[in-house]
């Protein structure tokens, strides 16, 4: 059984005024880069307690909020009433998760990517489960020296190079694949950027 780093935090997670600035920054510019429309399905890979999804539900008909956290994904159920779409949540690891192909008309993500091992073996995932036309659009941070996290237990990347993450999508067949900056988070002792990558299937 999988370790949930999250549990002591899941309660909590909401009330950093950092996350709820960096997720509204990065689902604004989701907002101006993805082609949003009312009738899709979209999947908010790493949802944890629904940041990204609370900002980005307006827009669509359904979120299927996936999660291998267990603590976190029941934060998430506990707001979910307050989106302005309807939601659904898979707890698990997205690789073993058992989901027809083509189900989605996008991927969003926010600051989930650097918990994944195998990122080559993610984005053929993504191009699986997205619809011919289905985009992308992934937000984590751009590389960092290892001092974002306190508790580096999970961390499988201390941010990205946003060119290499971009050779990584289009190896994985995806096309139209371009980055900007996102956000900048704040802490004591340094800033961190992100960085938001875009692409069509």
């Amino acid at each position: 059984m999988s370790i949930d780093h999250f549990a002591h935090k899941s309660k909590t997670w909401d009330m950093n005024s950092r996350r709820v600035k960096n997720a509204q920054s990065i689902a604004t510019l989701i907002k101006a880069k993805a082609p949003l429309q009312p009738a899709m399905r979209i999947m908010d890979f790493g949802a944890g307690t629904g940041l990204l999804s609370y900002f980005i539900a307006p827009e669509v008909e359904s979120i299927v909020a996936v999660d291998s956290s267990p603590s976190m994904v029941e934060v998430f159920q506990e707001k979910s009433p307050s989106f302005a779409c309807r939601t659904e949540v898979l707890l698990g690891d997205l690789m073993a998760l058992d989901m027809d192909a083509e189900s989605f008309d996008g991927i969003v993500s926010s600051m989930t990517l650097h918990h994944i091992k195998d990122i080559d073996l993610l984005f053929q995932k993504f191009y699986l489960l997205l619809r011919q036309g289905g985009f992308i659009a992934l937000a984590d941070l751009v590389q960092e020296d290892g001092t974002f996290h306190r508790d580096p237990q999970g961390v499988y990347h201390f941010g990205f190079d946003p060119e290499w993450l971009c050779e990584m999508a289009q190896k994985a067949g995806f096309e139209r694949v371009e980055w900007q900056l996102a956000s900048t988070i704040d802490k004591p002792h340094r800033s961190f950027d992100t960085f938001l990558l875009t692409a069509i299937k």
